[in-house]
């Protein structure tokens, strides 16, 4: 006798495991915020989340799988690549000039700080952790290859390709600089933030634009 399975009762399973993950990795990074990487182990990661350890193991088989998961999810997000990647090849401008001023935007505090707490933990594990330094490097160069697929649309003559390259350089370095300001004052004004980081990047898209201006 053939063995029939609806496509529903396929989903079903898949759907719990999916948001079963969901949940191990929003435990994940609560803990790893608040006790740090290496405090946290895979058994506070079960208590709290209330998964079995060896189900944990089978979902991820080590802590810097969890971080590997937590940072994709938090960069797909952040990033949009499909929405840039219509933009760019339909050539709409507009899309593209406000892909990359939304690109750093954290308008919620609670949001921005929780994140900038994760990044510098991540960023202090890849000191001595390969494994976690790869993944920051791969990440790194993933954002880099969206912003300058951005700015390439925007400007893409070939004289303008030392000053694309800069202005990559100065949005990854604004970023990374204000998710460690969050950390030192914590009464960093995120709003304040956002508009003058717009301000840095549409002067910086401006002078990209114009032909007589070199930064």
């Amino acid at each position: 006798m053939k063995l029939e399975i609806s496509q529903e009762s396929c989903a079903a399973p898949a759907g719990r495991a999916d948001a079963r993950r969901k949940h191990l990795l929003e435990v994940a990074r609560a803990l790893f915020i608040e006790r740090g990487f290496h405090r946290t182990g895979m058994a506070q990661i079960a208590e709290v989340s209330q998964v079995k350890v060896g189900q944990i193991y089978r979902d991820f088989t080590c802590k810097e799988d969890i971080i590997a998961a937590i940072v994709e999810a938090d960069v797909s997000k952040m990033l949009r690549e499909d929405e840039l990647a219509e933009a760019v090849e339909t050539e709409d401008l507009d899309t593209v000039r406000a892909w990359v001023r939304g690109i750093g935007a954290k308008h919620d505090p609670v949001v921005a700080v929780r994140d900038a707490c994760m990044f510098a933990e991540i960023v202090a594990e890849a000191a001595h952790n390969e494994r976690i330094a790869n993944i920051h490097r791969s990440i790194d160069q993933r954002v880099r290859k969206s912003l300058s697929s951005a700015l390439q649309a925007l400007a893409p003559w070939p004289e303008s390709a030392g000053e694309r390259e800069q202005i990559t350089e100065l949005i990854l370095a604004l970023g990374m600089g204000m998710k460690l300001r969050h950390i030192l004052n914590p009464n960093f004004d995120v709003e304040r933030r956002n508009q003058l980081m717009l301000k840095v990047i549409d002067r910086s898209i401006e002078l990209l634009l114009d032909d007589d201006d070199v930064l």
